[in-house]
């Protein structure tokens, strides 16, 4: 959380154990999805049996849901040339979505009297994996001033994103017409995304070839798909005897991706004008063009053309940054019991379209050497939270089990129900050598 911070005493993870953190964001949920059916069934939004008004009501402007993990591989830190060093391998992924409510109202309403629009601009869809080997060193400047960084150097896993701009919708009693400029950009080694010519599949038009066939996507050795670099740097300042400021920014980096697919929309208006002199009784039965069958399969094939990714380059290279976080802390240790303690932290994830942020109060408690816990209550972009932590340490093992989200009513695969916040922490180090103040 702040490179600056550092441990009381040496440590070494137990490999993989050391820390592993699991969080999902969101500000929807199963419930704004499913529904209670004919007793004990569930059914999702699109039955007529769910009013519009009551799944339309649940919806937010922008509906947000991310995955998160960070999972520690091997760590270790020890008290050395005048501060505190640490060496960690760390694996993260983020996955996470950005979709208007209008894509969802289209979906459950379509066309509404005698001409309705819908505008579902910027769809994100987003995926984010690597490994980072980080090298951190923090020292104390003088009684009140610790300073710290960390650099890491970043081994991309695989990238994903799509990006969807300018959606428009148009259905008329007249005409249908669709509007759609986006971007697909995948960055991951041994990805095989073949065209619609390459599979060796009928194309009747130029456009048709260049189409992405998305039922021979395959996967061959997966291998590093990018490197990069970034920091940490944090800081923090003791006021008097009582309060501690702190400060940090993590994550600001970028990781260069190679192997990189990418492919767009059509980006031109497709419009459908209803079907044209049917022929009922032709000789050529359904095998003619005019037929409703014949016009039908036409009517699929231009929709999937238009709605699928033309492939325009592989193998190709792009820059991304990282998301980095800001946080801001404040502690307040109480004078008349000084193993009471409580804290505020203010965290902004900074990510373009999955940008965040949260501010967390805590009461955190000691009574024996051994053994600490606390709990907090945080307001976020994805609503409020309460949460626990403890952490028992006796000499030679450390242990600590926590979560910011406490989940209360879940489904029987334990996903959240109202909204989708879910954080779990937990990690097993063993501490050694004196203790430092």
């Amino acid at each position: 959380m702040n490179p600056a911070f550092a441990a009381e005493r040496n440590y070494i993870s137990i490999p993989v154990l050391g820390n592993i953190n699991v969080e999902a964001q969101g500000n929807i949920g199963v419930s704004t999805f499913l529904y209670p059916y004919q007793g004990d069934r569930l059914t999702t939004f699109l039955n007529e049996s769910v009013g519009a008004d009551e799944f339309i009501g649940k919806l937010k402007d922008r509906n947000r849901f991310n995955v998160n993990l960070n999972l520690s591989v091997l760590s270790f830190g020890f008290h050395k040339w005048g501060g505190f060093n640490t060496f960690d391998i760390n694996l993260k992924s983020s996955t996470g979505f950005s979709l208007p409510s209008q894509l969802f109202e289209f979906m459950k309403l379509g066309m509404q009297g005698e001409s309705t629009e819908y505008r579902m601009d910027n769809i994100n869809i987003h995926t984010n994996n690597y490994a980072e080997v980080a090298l951190g060193h923090s020292r104390q400047i003088n009684e009140r001033l610790r300073v710290g960084g960390k650099f890491k150097l970043l081994v991309g896993l695989g990238n994903a994103s799509v990006k969807m701009n300018d959606v428009r919708v148009n259905l008329s009693q007249d005409k249908w017409m669709v509007q759609a400029n986006g971007e697909m950009n995948t960055s991951v080694k041994g990805l095989y995304m073949p065209t619609k010519q390459e599979s060796g599949k009928d194309v009747n038009t130029e456009a048709e070839k260049d189409l992405v066939d998305w039922e021979n996507i395959d996967f061959d050795t997966p291998g590093l798909s990018g490197m990069g670099a970034a920091i940490d740097l944090g800081a923090s300042y003791k006021l008097n005897n009582e309060i501690t400021l702190s400060a940090a920014l993590l994550d600001f980096g970028f990781i260069s991706w190679r192997n990189t697919i990418h492919a767009v929309t059509s980006n031109k208006p497709w419009e459908f004008s209803g079907f044209q002199n049917i022929a009922i009784d032709s000789d050529l039965g359904d095998d003619d063009p005019n037929s409703l069958e014949s016009q039908i399969d036409d009517l699929g094939k231009g929709l999937e053309e238009y709605a699928s990714f033309h492939r325009r380059s592989t193998g190709g290279s792009r820059t991304a940054m990282l998301g980095a976080t800001l946080n801001l802390g404040a502690e307040y240790v109480l004078p008349v019991y000084r193993k009471l303690k409580f804290g505020f932290l203010s965290t902004t994830r900074i990510n373009g379209k999955y940008s965040w942020s949260e501010g967390r109060l805590s009461a955190n408690v000691a009574p024996v050497s051994w053994f600490e816990a606390g709990v907090n209550y945080g307001l976020s972009s994805f609503g409020s939270s309460f949460g626990w932590i403890i952490n028992f340490h006796p000499a030679g093992f450390n242990f600590f089990i926590g979560m910011d989200h406490l989940m209360v009513k879940v489904t029987p695969q334990y996903f959240p129900v109202h909204r989708a916040n879910a954080n779990f922490s937990i990690g097993f180090n063993v501490p050694f050598g004196k203790k430092c103040s």
